[in-house]
């Protein structure tokens, strides 16, 4: 096949992903009322004051910076259904979700690196690994998920329209296969990023 050809069949193949992604998004008013209702509940957490006038001072300040500002938290999402439902399965299913699987990888992860500490058996390296995520949002969570953990630090990302790529150096290095030393390193954050960004 000529050069060109191919050329000509990869742009429509990126342009036919990117057509997809667009489809996903949510729309606009979602983005503000999701953006509205997150910033909200950050303020009432940090602020530490349930009363009614805090209620209300929040909830303007919400509102201003969730009108300017929604784009940078909510473009990636891509959760169906009406927004009581896309909510409901954020505040209640998700978060818990996410939070439960990096407190279990946490402690994994720092009894690892005890024992490393330990015994002096270190097997550091930089390691490059495979993601499904396209997304900013999506890859940004990941790579300061993995870097969360103790004994890997996320380095470089490289982003390509089909493809992302994350450089981590890890402190025990088992394997140079991708797709093992990806799960190892991922384990199931990347699975339940997947279910709310694309």
């Amino acid at each position: 096949m000529p050069f060109y050809l191919k050329e000509r069949i990869e742009e429509i193949k990126k342009r036919n992903i990117h057509q997809k992604e667009l489809s996903k998004r949510l729309p606009t008013w979602e983005k503000i009322v999701i953006t509205w209702i997150t910033v909200l509940i950050f303020w009432l957490i940090v602020s530490g004051n349930l009363s009614w006038q805090n209620f209300v001072v929040g909830g303007v300040i919400a509102i201003l910076i969730s009108v300017l500002m929604y784009e940078n938290l909510t473009d990636d999402l891509r959760i169906e259904g009406s927004l009581v439902k896309k909510i409901f399965y954020l505040i209640f299913i998700q978060v818990p979700e996410y939070v439960f699987i990096m407190i279990f990888q946490l402690v994994e992860s720092n009894i690892k690196v005890a024992k490393h500490a330990l015994f002096l058996d270190f097997n550091p390296g930089i390691v490059k690994i495979k993601s499904d995520l396209r997304s900013d949002t999506g890859t940004t969570l990941l790579a300061n998920s993995i870097t969360l953990t103790p004994g890997t630090l996320t380095v470089d990302v490289d982003k390509k329209m089909d493809k992302t790529c994350i450089y981590v150096h890890w402190i025990d290095v088992k394997t140079l296969d991708r797709n093992e030393s990806g799960d190892r390193i991922k384990g199931d954050v990347e699975r339940w990023l997947k279910k709310i960004f694309w």
